[in-house]
């Protein structure tokens, strides 16, 4: 912290966590990271639920590890979807944005999200897939892509960031 003083880092707690982990993360102040992909399938108490947030966290809809949200979604089983639409309280059609908007809306401190799911893309957009010899790391996105997202989200985006005081 001396050398960077306004360095803005984030611990990638995710894994296996243990007690020396947090107490290091504790001792610096730095930011975890929770990711919903992570919050479910299980119980009240997963750490990654937002209501189970700490203010001094990172809420990410996924990561460059995972899948989309979209394509995450797609592949789970109907009773963890059911779990994840009542959470939220909504149908599922539009995922990847009830998961951005949950995000923003959370406690957490800071909100982030991987340019796929602003973009709505599935599994054909997925970045990297851990232990996976080949195949990672060639998706790109296209300039139209980012056009559309300048027009047709930006504003949505705009919206949501407002109403949540972010």
């Amino acid at each position: 912290r001396a050398a960077c003083p306004d360095a803005k880092l984030v611990a990638e707690d995710l894994g296996i966590i243990t007690d020396e982990v947090n107490a290091l993360r504790q001792a610096t102040g730095l930011p975890g990271m929770a990711v919903l992909q992570f919050a479910f399938g299980g119980e009240a108490d997963n750490a990654y639920l937002p209501h189970n947030y700490e203010r001094n966290c990172v809420a990410y809809s996924g990561t460059h590890d995972n899948d989309t949200t979209i394509g995450w979604y797609q592949g789970l089983d109907e009773a963890t979807q059911d779990h994840i639409r009542r959470y939220i309280g909504v149908s599922g059609d539009e995922i990847a944005w009830d998961f951005i908007r949950l995000a923003i809306k959370s406690s957490a401190h800071l909100a982030v999200f991987p340019l796929q799911d602003l973009m709505s893309l599935g599994s054909e957009a997925r970045l990297n897939t851990p232990g996976a010899p080949t195949g990672n790391w060639q998706w790109r996105y296209l300039p139209h892509q980012l056009d559309a997202l300048e027009t047709q989200s930006a504003d949505y985006l705009r919206d949501l960031l407002q109403l949540y005081g972010r």
